[in-house]
């Protein structure tokens, strides 16, 4: 299975916090993502965002429809998040758009086998992959982009 975490785009400061719009960079660094996804995502990529504008945003970038998880929404848990999920086994490619602190701890929690306070930046794509070896489900991380990093889209 394909587990791929988002942190939602830059969102301008304001209240309440699940109301927060992108900013004009937040809308590019959407764009950036979704283009490269676009080009080298795993197929049949099912959508996840969290309840908050921020991350329906982000996850509109893609030009197709997200499906709202609550267990994303800010202050969740990494573990009912998880628990959300058909990792390791399930058949489709699942993309979470989320928050932090919750998608550096499940992050930690499958790489490194405990909940850690690990940091994503905002916009950054962090996508893992499970195998079966040896009797053992094990996670992989398979690649990180940064939106600074990529090309920007031409319009």
């Amino acid at each position: 299975m394909d587990l791929l975490f988002w942190r939602h785009a830059e969102a301008a400061a304001g209240e309440p916090d699940a109301e927060r719009a992108l900013t004009a960079k937040g809308r590019r660094q959407a764009r950036q993502v979704a283009h490269w996804l676009a080009g080298h995502g795993p197929p049949g990529l099912e959508v996840f965002a969290s309840p908050t504008l921020r991350t329906r945003q982000t996850a509109a970038a893609l030009e197709r429809s997200a499906r709202i998880l609550p267990s994303l929404a800010p202050g969740g848990d990494a573990a009912d998040l998880l628990a959300a999920t058909p990792w390791p086994a399930g058949p489709a490619a699942w993309l979470l758009v989320g928050h932090q602190p919750m998608l550096g701890r499940l992050a930690a929690l499958l790489l490194g086998g405990e909940e850690a306070d690990w940091s994503f930046r905002k916009g950054a794509l962090w996508w893992l992959r499970s195998r079966h070896r040896d009797g053992i489900w094990q996670a992989q991380l398979y690649t990180v982009q940064e939106p600074g990093l990529l090309p920007r889209p031409s319009a």
